[in-house]
């Protein structure tokens, strides 16, 4: 499914930098896209809405929220 302006759902991602799996929830919008890197992982930048600002996922898994009307 494509993310869309204001869809809400959750990544996860394994961070090297914590050596544990990490769980965000997150707002798709006009600034936000998927990419790959020149390495070749996948990359996703999102708005975490508990920290109010752009993050970027590496080798991400998308979890849409289950109180959304579209996926009921």
């Amino acid at each position: 499914m494509k993310l869309e302006n204001n869809d809400n759902f959750v990544v996860t991602w394994n961070a090297e930098k914590y050596k544990n799996r990490i769980f965000r929830k997150a707002l798709w919008n006009e600034k936000c896209r998927e990419w790959i890197s020149s390495q070749g992982n996948r990359l996703l930048t999102y708005f975490d809405i508990d920290a109010q600002g752009y993050r970027t996922a590496k080798d991400y898994t998308i979890i849409f929220d289950q109180e959304d009307k579209r996926v009921q």
